[in-house]
């Protein structure tokens, strides 16, 4: 079988050639696969955050704030997709020293170019930039980010690599199957340094989906922007990552994505797409800010394509912080030999787990998928025995990203029902914007979804990060996120939740009188609805997720 027609088997039943040829296929890549790609053994560059720059735009006007407060660590929360964006860009804009990078997923799309044409900018004013992501979720186009390993001032790296560098589902599906405990652990944490001294952290990812600038699909997030001594700690964690052995440099891995060709036809189309940036906006989207929004371009900022500025000030030092003891909670990033006991490190869930046991009156869960193991439902069970209060939002049906991770979420309704947790799930066409992060206009599309991963135990204290109250997030992938003690923070999370479960927003979910069936009770027109029938997009997603949930899946979930 040729490798055009492999890569078009999914898409092209007549391209099977005998079934003996795609046999053929798997025997092939069991032997190619079962390990790194040979070129990943290659020596690396041990490289190490810069000192915060104190003397840099950011260092100035965060430092002194920061010698007045402490060991605590200063935060403002970001809950709007766009602001989110805008962040990261005027973030960067400022750096003058270095910009560290660690994500899931980096899109190349028009979010994604435009935080790589501010990176682009920081690197031609001496900035050096790290930039590590992960290779689970790439889809067709991401591979132009590597290109960036290319230009001065840049260095790519990507964790946990897999051989077959296309993306083409079924001869990814190959590598998967055959190398699965090599290829199933993923790095899903979200990280951004700038100078050493400022950060943000969360759950998003880039890419428009993440900053809520899609028609097609939204999903509510949510980031924390920090300064002070956590920021160091942070970027030790960035180190951890970088130095890895399995960060691989994106050269040594994709020859053919990473050549001075590659980087060039890149530079072109981000050249092509700021040029019409101005004039063709994502139909119905909210606007994305352009390099014209830059504090350092010369230009006057086009106000209508921004909703807000939350970094603008920063240089200034107008920007209001608020001051709270943090904590860094994190995954090595050798998880899977922690767990097992062969080398030390750190697990973020046991963390997690230790702040949720000790709730003594409300233990609020926002996460976009719920798939706990049999100690976390327990430790649930026993907060409901001590008449802890336990609510939790999380996607309905209609709203789920992952099929799969649904179906596992559908064995515990019941249980978590019976034992006196208060359940939401959010609609996908909201009622209202209220604590969604994005604006009417894109609401109204009907594509909204969960992403965010919050946190709030007895209102004191607040996580926000990446961790998904999920088993694959416990036990396949790496986390990180913040316990900070604040209770402003905990009120605003609360009332985000508060707003995204009011019933026209979301489903409450019930027991029917039988003790048995669930019911969904929302609110439309003003009128309540009660759904006995579970709210989907149709009726072939209920049957997927009835056929997902009779196989043996919640570890992988």
């Amino acid at each position: 079988m040729n490798a055009e027609c492999s890569d078009r088997l999914l898409a092209n039943p007549s391209c099977f050639c005998g079934l003996h040829h795609v046999a053929l296929l798997a025997l092939v890549s069991l032997a190619a696969c079962t390990s790194l790609p040979p070129a990943a053994t290659q020596p690396k560059s041990m490289t190490q955050a810069v000192s915060p720059a104190l003397e840099t735009p950011l260092g100035k006007a965060v430092g002194p704030l920061a010698a007045g407060h402490g060991s605590d660590s200063g935060f403002r929360m970001i809950s709007a997709g766009i602001d989110g964006l805008t962040a990261r860009i005027e973030a960067i804009d400022l750096a003058q020293r270095s910009i560290d990078i660690q994500t899931y997923i980096f899109r190349a799309d028009e979010s994604g170019n435009l935080v790589v044409e501010a990176l682009l900018r920081a690197a031609e004013r001496g900035v050096r930039i790290r930039i590590l992501v992960d290779d689970g979720e790439t889809v067709a186009g991401d591979e132009k980010i590597l290109a960036l390993s290319g230009q001065p001032g840049f260095e790519v790296r990507i964790y946990n690599p897999l051989r077959y560098r296309g993306h083409n589902r079924f001869r990814r599906g190959v590598e998967f199957l055959f190398n699965k405990a090599r290829v199933d652990y993923r790095m899903h944490n979200k990280l951004m340094v700038a100078d050493n001294v400022v950060a943000i952290i969360g759950g998003r990812n880039i890419g428009n989906q993440y900053f809520q600038i899609d028609p097609a699909s939204q999903f509510g997030d949510d980031d924390l922007v920090v300064t002070g001594p956590i920021v160091p700690r942070l970027s030790g964690v960035f180190d951890e990552f970088w130095n890895s052995p399995i960060a691989i440099p994106a050269q040594a891995v994709d020859q053919a994505d990473t050549t001075p060709q590659a980087l060039s036809e890149y530079k072109k189309q981000l050249a092509q797409y700021l040029q019409r940036l101005d004039a063709k906006r994502v139909a119905g989207a909210q606007s994305t800010p352009n390099s014209s929004n830059s504090p350092n371009s010369s230009n006057t900022p086009n106000t209508q394509n921004t909703s807000s500025h939350p970094f603008l000030d920063i240089g200034s030092g107008r920007v209001t912080w608020r001051w709270a003891p943090m904590k860094l909670v994190y995954d090595s990033p050798d998880k899977k030999d922690v767990a097992k006991g062969e080398v030390p490190g750190r697990l973020i869930y046991k963390a997690i787990a230790d702040q949720a046991n000790a709730v003594s009156s409300e233990l609020i869960m926002v996460t976009p998928y719920f798939v706990p193991t049999q100690d976390e439902m327990a430790g649930i069970e026993h907060e409901r025995e001590r008449d802890a209060r336990v609510r939790i939002l999380t996607n309905s049906l209609e709203t789920a990203p992952s099929l799969g991770a649904q179906s596992g979420y559908g064995h515990f309704r019941v249980k978590l029902l019976k034992a006196g947790v208060e359940l939401h799930e959010v609609r996908a066409l909201l009622g209202s914007a209220r604590g969604s992060g994005q604006g009417r206009a894109i609401s109204r599309h009907g594509n909204y979804g969960l992403h965010a991963k919050l946190y709030v135990f007895d209102r004191k204290i607040s996580f926000v990060g990446s961790l998904n109250f999920d088993q694959r997030s416990n036990h396949l992938n790496t986390e990180i996120g913040l316990l900070v003690a604040s209770p402003e923070l905990s009120g605003e999370i609360a009332a985000r939740f508060e707003a995204l479960t009011q019933l026209d927003n979301s489903y409450a979910v019930t027991l029917g009188d039988d003790g048995k069936h669930l019911v969904w009770t929302t609110q439309e027109n003003g009128t309540l609805v009660h759904r006995r029938k579970e709210p989907a997009r149709n009726a072939w997603q209920r049957a997927e997720v009835r056929l997902l949930s009779l196989l043996p899946l919640d570890p992988e979930l």
